[in-house]
């Protein structure tokens, strides 16, 4: 089975932090930019990096972008080029575009190119940095819609040698543990009969409403 390949499209910080995560996955990836020493560096780490104009659609056939099965466009500051880059992309046909915007005015516009999903890095950072600031045992935060979300929390000393049976967050939370992070590897969809230990991690799903008050109360405890 062929590795997927991942073409992405500027290689600032954003641009080359998602390029070297997908490599380190196993993906193969093209990395795109106009600065020379950018792609030195980042030459090293990929599968290719080329200098090129992403926004040439002749230059962009002749890497062979079309056969790739998702075009990343991660282009900083410069909207104009950020929005004709995603329009080659799309023009081309490759399967998913992805692209990064810097406001909601581009992330609109992007969508409206048909863009496969939109990605907000600094917006979506700073949610998650806010809840994990505010929650203690807050790990990680990923906001799925206005009212849901999935949120990584350490097992506090208040729950330790509990079963999830006996804390049971659906029937008193509302809210699900879909996965348990153990010293010895990960438990998906965990049972009731499961026991938490020191250094676990629950993976919880739920409304937002229901996981704060799930929150409180394991912060309370404390």
């Amino acid at each position: 089975m062929m590795k997927q390949q991942f073409v992405v499209i500027g290689l600032g910080r954003f641009g080359s932090s998602l390029s070297l995560e997908l490599m380190d996955l196993g993906y193969e990836v093209l990395g795109v930019d106009l600065n020379e020493e950018v792609v030195d560096d980042m030459s090293n780490y990929l599968t290719h990096a080329v200098v090129a104009d992403a926004t040439d659609e002749e230059v962009l056939k002749s890497f062979g972008v079309r056969n790739f099965d998702c075009g990343i466009v991660a282009i900083g500051s410069d909207i104009q080029m950020s929005i004709l880059a995603a329009i080659q992309l799309k023009e081309l046909g490759i399967k998913t575009v992805v692209a990064k915007a810097i406001s909601v005015l581009h992330g609109r516009a992007l969508e409206k190119l048909g863009v496969d999903r939109v990605i907000f890095p600094e917006r979506d950072m700073g949610v998650r940095v806010a809840h994990q600031l505010v929650t203690p045992n807050l790990l990680d935060y990923i906001q799925l819609s206005k009212e849901y979300s999935i949120v990584e929390l350490r097992v506090p000393d208040s729950l330790v040698g509990k079963t999830l049976g006996e804390i049971n967050p659906r029937v008193n939370y509302g809210c699900s543990v879909v996965a348990l992070h153990k010293q010895t590897g990960v438990i998906v969809a965990p049972t009731a009969m499961d026991i938490l230990s020191s250094g676990d991690i629950m993976v919880l799903i739920g409304s937002n409403d229901n996981i704060d008050k799930f929150e409180a109360v394991i912060s309370e405890s404390e």
